[in-house]
């Protein structure tokens, strides 16, 4: 149930990444708003490449592999979008592989990042948080880059309370 829970988030997180990147032309996936800002295309390869880091042999080697190149996802990536595109769902796969390779009785299994061990939960958590943060990073520039023709990802202004009306109406979700 708790790793269901977690994966259902990780999920909302990429549907909410892929709903801001699917608005952006190419010139704004690479854009950055200042010489020392990530453009979305750098926070996606990041992303990926810290996916393919993390979840590759989660519970059974170090969530920094040696392979990693990790200051090079703060350069602009290599190749076009379908390219970025293919690293971006590329690293989603491994970490939802990952996630259905777990069970619940293997959250307080030990698992290393960088040589710190932890449990396999406070990983994850850890990981939720980060792409979480790197997500709404993602989101702020494309609503920036946009402007007018922004296109809400979740409830738009001015209609909270209709939202809330819709979702008691149609009472509580089936698992």
């Amino acid at each position: 149930m708790v790793v269901a829970t977690l994966t259902r988030e990780f999920f909302k997180v990429k549907a909410l990444a892929d709903g801001a990147i699917s608005q952006l032309d190419d010139a704004q996936l690479h854009a950055r708003i200042d010489p020392e800002a990530n453009s979305v295309a750098m926070l996606m390869y990041h992303l990926a490449g810290n996916m393919q880091s993390r979840w590759t042999d989660f519970l059974t080697s170090d969530g920094e592999k040696p392979w990693r190149q990790r200051d090079a996802e703060f350069e602009p990536p290599p190749g076009d979008r379908a390219a970025l595109l293919a690293t971006w769902e590329a690293g989603w796969t491994t970490l939802f592989a990952a996630l259905d390779g777990l069970a619940d009785d293997d959250l307080a299994r030990s698992v290393t990042i960088r040589g710190e061990a932890q449990t396999a939960l406070a990983a994850i958590a850890r990981q939720l948080a980060h792409y979480a943060g790197h997500v709404h990073q993602i989101v702020l520039l494309a609503k920036h880059l946009r402007g007018a023709n922004w296109r809400v990802l979740s409830i738009p202004r001015g209609q909270s309370q209709a939202y809330t009306a819709r979702v008691r109406a149609a009472g509580p979700p089936s698992n």
